[in-house]
């Protein structure tokens, strides 16, 4: 358990570099028309920011390895952008009905306005990284752009296979299928490439960016195991998301893999069946029927348990991943953030 002190200190830095990020994301915005349909929603979406985990990674990695905040901002924001856009993408996939305590955008302004303020943070988030020419040089910036590129296909084939796997009711799924996702869709975009575009900036593409490959891959899984067990038994004032929105729409989850191996043959037969319909088709009495099922054989324990040992291993691998960066105080972040990631109630 991660002591309150330490808490507040780490959600204090984050909030530093997210606060940053999003000042000059914000100041970004075109202010011409159309505002109404487009960017004034742009400007909603991000006036409900989250912990700012991605932009701090880049930042505090850049300043760890002897950068500076102002190098690291342009690749901070169109990574932060690029998430939010995901996110605008995902709740009209996914079906989901909140987001950060508010309505999905998709419930407030419709399906087609939703896709294109999504669509248009993917395009202001490549602007941001044409700033980095003036700041990184253009071989630098290059080489950033490459980072991103590779992102965003990592995401979206992440993306296609959770997808794929909902619409087929594919249930014959392993821990490594599990993880194969959480790497793709979670893990590349929300650490390993903070980290390596932080690092390379920071030692003007001096460093082996594959060094950060294993240790942002724990760090990722963690923040997703984490995230899938606080969907079931968070709390949903502070969690942000509908609680057992992930049993609504089918997620493939650890929780789920376990619970598939481990129940008898009927309770298989009955998941089928369950998992066999889309949203707006499963019942309340189904969804409580594979919590309950979570619970009976220790899935959410198994998870955790899973959870303890990536974390762990993600602290042996920041040793040698960012054994000889410089900026100590940025290092420490970064290094005390493994705990609080896997650890957190939001």
């Amino acid at each position: 358990m991660v002591a309150s002190t330490e808490t507040a200190g780490i959600e204090r830095q984050l909030a530093h570099y997210r606060d940053l990020t999003y000042d000059a994301l914000l100041g970004q915005l075109p202010t011409r028309e159309p505002r109404r349909y487009l960017y004034d929603l742009i400007a909603g979406q991000l006036s409900h920011a989250g912990k700012g985990l991605r932009p701090a990674l880049c930042i505090a990695t850049c300043r760890a390895f002897g950068g500076s905040t102002e190098q690291a901002l342009p690749s901070a924001v169109s990574i932060e952008l690029l998430h939010n856009a995901f996110l605008v993408h995902d709740d009209i996939e996914d079906g989901s009905l909140y987001r950060r305590n508010e309505a999905a955008l998709y419930v407030e302004e419709g399906v087609p306005i939703a896709l294109n303020v999504g669509d248009a943070m993917n395009v202001l988030s490549i602007g941001s990284l044409i700033e980095n020419i003036p700041v990184l040089g253009a071989d630098l910036s290059y080489r950033v752009f490459h980072e991103a590129q590779h992102l965003i296909l990592q995401s979206v084939e992440g993306q296609a296979l959770e997808l794929g796997w909902t619409r087929d009711n594919v249930v014959d799924l392993t821990e490594d299928d599990y993880l194969r996702v959480v790497l793709k869709k979670t893990c590349w975009y929300t650490a390993i490439h903070p980290c390596r575009i932080g690092a390379l900036i920071g030692t003007a593409g001096a460093v082996d960016a594959d060094r950060f490959n294993l240790f942002g891959f724990l760090l990722g899984a963690a923040f997703q195991i984490q995230d899938d067990v606080l969907n079931l038994i968070g709390d949903q004032g502070r969690y942000g998301k509908e609680i057992l929105g992930d049993i609504w729409e089918g997620k493939r989850t650890l929780m789920l893999v376990h619970a598939l191996r481990e129940c008898t043959a009927d309770e298989r037969e009955e998941l089928r069946r369950v998992f066999s319909v889309g949203r707006d088709r499963r019942t309340e009495r189904d969804v409580d029927w594979v919590f309950r099922l979570f619970q009976r054989h220790g899935s959410i324990d198994f998870a955790r348990a899973a959870l303890r040992q990536v974390v762990h291993a993600a602290q042996d691998e920041f040793d040698d991943a960012y054994r000889d960066a410089p900026g100590v105080a940025d290092r420490d972040f970064i290094r005390r953030l493994i705990p609080y990631l896997g650890d957190r109630e939001v």
